[in-house]
This record gives structure tokens, sequence and C-alpha cells, in this order.
């Protein structure tokens, strides 16, 4: 019961905001939007109001900063899921982040993800 309890408190703490949540790095990809009204792979609701993405790797909890390479506009997202599942794309955005990003009516958009606190590297890896 003790080590239940111990494994679902480490698999709910939330990482902190360091270079550790882009792995350190700067990358550029495609970025999309999706708006679905489930289960996370954190386990919370996904709200497409909400400032959260999807990624493959970056662990749950963690914050990027992500910016549109087509108009500079800029938002900082917490990784609640797992994703995207289509070929070339590099994160899944809520509707509300690509909103502020201003792409959801293109639906996609090329994207430069690196750690919130700005300790990542200047270019694209």
């Amino acid at each position: 019961m003790v080590f239940a309890a111990a494994v679902a408190a480490i698999a709910t703490a939330t990482v902190p905001v360091t270079a550790l949540a882009a792995n350190g790095k700067t990358s550029c990809g495609h970025a999309s939007w999706y708006a679905l009204k489930s289960k996370t792979a954190s386990g919370e609701m996904m709200n497409p109001a909400a400032m959260t993405a999807a990624h493959k790797t970056l662990p749950l909890g963690s914050k990027v900063k992500v910016t549109n390479l087509r108009n500079s506009k800029s938002v900082v997202v917490r990784i609640n899921d797992r994703g995207p599942f289509i070929k070339g794309r590099l994160i899944d955005l809520s509707k509300g982040a690509a909103q502020k990003l201003g792409f959801v009516g293109a639906g996609h958009t090329r994207v430069k993800i690196e750690p919130a606190d700005g300790s990542g590297s200047r270019g694209c890896a």
C-alpha cells in the first residue's frame, strides 16, 4: 500500500521549468492543433482553451516556449499529452495555444520549441 502511494506521488509530480523541459535544446518543426474532449496521457481532461500540448518524448508537466516562425508570436505551454501521431509533426497544441500563435485557420505551422526558462540554444537543432 505504501509502495503504491509512492508510485502515484512520483507519477503525478510536476517537472520544474528547467532546461530539462526541452532536453536543453531548441528544435524546429511542424505543429498542428487539436481540441478533443477526452483524457490526456497525464490523466486530466483535455481543455481546448488551456495552454497545453502533446509531445512524444518531453516529460509530462514540463513547460516549453513555442514560437510560430511565420509571425514570431510565442506562447508557453505545458506538456500534458502524447503525440502527435502524424508523420513530420513535432508538437500538437491545444486550440487555445494555436489561437494565440495565430494558426487555427491554417491548421498547422512551422514552430520553434525551446525551454520555457530561456536556457536553450538560439538556433534550431
